[in-house]
């Protein structure tokens, strides 16, 4: 068994996928209209068949309120690693 998929709530889809792939280099996997919201992925380009990261819309009430408990906490909800901080 795997992890296929794994969530992070964002506040605008656009913002996010242009913060995941422009800043951080992941890939878009997936993007496909869902009506008002839209179904993203995004992967690592280290393993773009890997674990991918869904861009989750938090416009149910418990997603954001999920979101805005764990940014006030200053608690990560995910974590990236790389091999080299100081050269990314």
């Amino acid at each position: 068994m795997k992890i296929a998929l794994t969530s992070v709530m964002v506040d605008d889809q656009d913002r996010a996928l242009a913060f995941y792939t422009g800043r951080l280099g992941f890939l878009t996997k997936q993007d496909i209209p869902m009506g008002q919201y839209r179904w993203i992925t995004v992967v690592s380009p280290e393993a773009p068949d890997g674990v991918e990261l869904v861009l989750e819309p938090n416009a149910h009430p418990a997603g954001r309120a999920f979101q805005e408990a764990m940014f006030a906490d200053g608690l990560p909800v995910a974590t990236f690693a790389v091999a080299d901080v100081h050269g990314e």
